[in-house]
């Protein structure tokens, strides 16, 4: 009979990525199975392991793809068969979220199982929405309740009356769908009609959006602008200091959903670089990198870099498939001998220094004609140089260096291919809520972005990284609203702040 595993009951926090625990990620790494709910930000399925089992028992009010009482079998049967698994909860999973309940079954069937607490939208969401929910001139005293109970029950548990009277702040979650019946109740029990409140939906992330009103008017206002959950609430005097330090709401991109469409690899720097100045980041990559199909022809030119006068090295991902297939070989840098290294742009410099490799010539425009131009400064005659690259990449560099006399051997590192995947239901996303701006980072992204077939959403501009993407743009017959005059992702961040900057 299998050993019994453990289950993890996962906090996944409010949403943004910034704020999961450090053991929740460990958690979500060594994972032999992912029980995921909707509120569950999508980037976390992508700190799995390779062949760990997703299962999406999404819930949401209304909508519960899978019965809680399922949702206890699965972990359970999971479980027992020897597996570790991590049923991952939006925000903390015992604050409202159900934990109690799955702890208990995972106790009774005799399972080993482990809670590791998340940090909750009831505290997080306020915070990002300015507001705090305790504040040594408006309260001494923070309640917390739901705003969705067991409608099985039959009756309310929730003491409106005692709630109405109690100083200081409440705050309840899942309640937006009886809004205007909670607002009622606290004014029948003899709550100020006139009292702040504020609602908070898709707190921490770049969805985010906040109204504010009164216990009178509240209820209306959400009305009016078709105020959906999942939101959190905040009644009391603090509602005012978010005039005062409401942070989050006032960064440069926030409310403009943007898509990056690199590799899933490669997305997160420009994703982050994104989300930290507020925007809505989906996702979308639509080229993964696979290794060349002479794979044996690739490893024994690695192994005979060291004959070489230049390394030459356009992209990152060419440096990271050098490098793994040379330590996989050699266990000693100095195996590489004293090449000189050549390498288009910040990015791919820097992944070589990753590697404790200086980088001898970069050239002033991030391009293949920008390299050219930089070793007409250099004498090169009769030297020999290998080319690390793509397979699918133009030959204006090889050209170029034949040219000026060098010897040149292309080393193909990897091929660009259509991504198939779409496991955060990215490609759904956009079809339905649009974009501001889809960003593109290369020829082969626009390419393979194309090929999905998505029609253009409206009103909604590209991005381009440099002119040879641009230029593909143009063929696709979409030209692009600007492109960087640094070609890597820190300049394409600039372009995009000075792009909404002049949009106002």
């Amino acid at each position: 009979m299998s050993k019994s595993g453990t289950c993890y009951l996962v906090g996944a926090g409010p949403g943004d990525l910034g704020l999961v625990t450090l053991r929740a990620k460990e958690c979500i790494e060594f994972a032999d199975v992912l029980v995921y709910d909707a509120l569950s930000s999508p980037a976390l399925l992508g700190w799995t392991k390779a062949g760990c089992e997703k299962i999406y028992v999404g819930k949401r009010a209304k909508d519960h793809a899978v019965p809680q009482d399922q949702i206890n079998d699965i972990i359970v049967e999971k479980t027992k068969a020897g597996k570790n698994v991590v049923r991952l909860k939006g925000g903390d999973p015992m604050i409202f979220g159900r934990g109690g309940e799955e702890a208990a079954e995972l106790a009774a069937a005799g399972v080993a199982f482990e809670i590791v607490p998340g940090i909750s939208s009831a505290i997080a969401g306020p915070a990002y929405a300015g507001i705090p929910v305790t504040h040594r001139d408006h309260n001494t005293q923070l309640t917390i309740f739901t705003g969705h109970e067991d409608p099985t029950k039959g009756f309310s548990s929730v003491d409106y009356a005692q709630l109405a009277k109690a100083p200081g702040t409440k705050v309840f979650l899942m309640g937006v769908a009886r809004l205007r019946e909670i607002t009622r109740s606290f004014i029948e029990h003899g709550a100020d009609p006139k009292t702040p409140i504020a609602l908070t939906r898709w707190a921490t992330t770049g969805s985010q959006s906040t109204i504010e009103g009164t216990l009178t008017d509240i209820a209306d206002i959400a009305d009016r602008v078709n105020f959906t959950s999942p939101a959190v609430a905040v009644i009391g005097n603090v509602v005012k200091e978010r005039k005062k330090i409401n942070w989050f709401e006032k960064r440069p991109l926030f409310g403009k959903r943007i898509v990056v469409t690199r590799t899933r690899e490669q997305a997160g720097e420009l994703s982050k670089a994104l989300g930290d100045l507020g925007a809505d980041v989906i996702e979308l990559p639509t080229i993964r990198i696979e290794g060349p199909e002479d794979r044996l022809g690739f490893a024994e030119m690695v192994t005979h870099a060291h004959e070489y006068d230049w390394l030459v090295f356009t992209s990152p991902n060419g440096v990271e498939r050098f490098f793994d297939a040379f330590f996989a070989t050699f266990g000693d840098a100095r195996s590489l001998g004293n090449p000189r290294i050549a390498a288009i742009g910040n990015g791919t410099a820097q992944k070589i220094r990753e590697y404790r490799f200086a980088v001898d010539l970069i050239p002033e425009r991030f391009v293949a004609e920008g390299l050219i131009d930089a070793f007409k400064k250099e004498d090169i005659e009769n030297l020999t140089m290998l080319w690390v690259k793509a397979a699918e990449t133009r030959d204006v560099i090889g050209e170029g260096l034949v040219a000026l006399g060098a010897i040149v051997d292309e080393c193909i590192a990897y091929r660009t291919v259509a991504e198939t995947e779409d496991p955060t239901g990215a490609r759904a996303r956009l079809e339905t809520e649009g974009a501001d701006l889809i960003t593109f980072t290369s020829s082969s992204t626009v390419d393979h972005f194309f090929a999905l077939g998505i029609d253009w959403p409206e009103d909604c501009a590209a991005g381009s990284i440099g002119p040879i993407t641009s230029e593909t743009l143009r063929s696709k017959g979409l030209k692009p609203a600007f492109e960087a005059s640094k070609h890597d992702i820190p300049g394409l961040t600039a372009a995009i702040v000075q792009y909404f900057k002049r949009k106002g």
